[in-house]
């Protein structure tokens, strides 16, 4: 099965791991596309076309000040991500419960046959 376009869906986009370092470096706020090139160690046509992705799926917005261009956080793109997530915390958490009740039993079973 062919994977969808990966500018047409944020879980394709967010794929890509110099992608996720983007988002990550936008959740301090906004910044110009030549900081985030420097901070990852790529070139600003890198850093522009990761970002243009990232864009068109929604996960960042764009605002010009004056004549830069300053990328941000869109968090309204990242909810298909945190929905479909969700489901794996609750599977952790139950998984990290079930853990703590079995340790509680074999401590209680230690403390009464010693």
């Amino acid at each position: 099965m062919a994977r969808a376009a990966t500018t047409s869906d944020a879980f394709n986009a967010i794929a890509e791991p110099q992608r996720r370092e983007i988002l990550v470096l936008l959740r301090d706020g906004e910044r110009p596309v030549t900081e985030l090139a420097q901070d990852l160690g790529m070139t600003q046509p890198q850093a522009s076309k990761h970002l243009r992705v990232l864009r068109e799926v929604g996960l960042v917005r764009v605002r010009g000040v004056g004549k830069q261009r300053l990328y941000g956080l869109d968090a309204r793109g990242l909810r298909p991500l945190h929905e479909w997530l969700g489901g794996f915390e609750r599977f952790w958490g139950e998984s990290f419960d079930r853990l703590d009740e079995y340790l509680q039993e074999l401590k209680q079973a230690r403390r009464e046959s010693a």
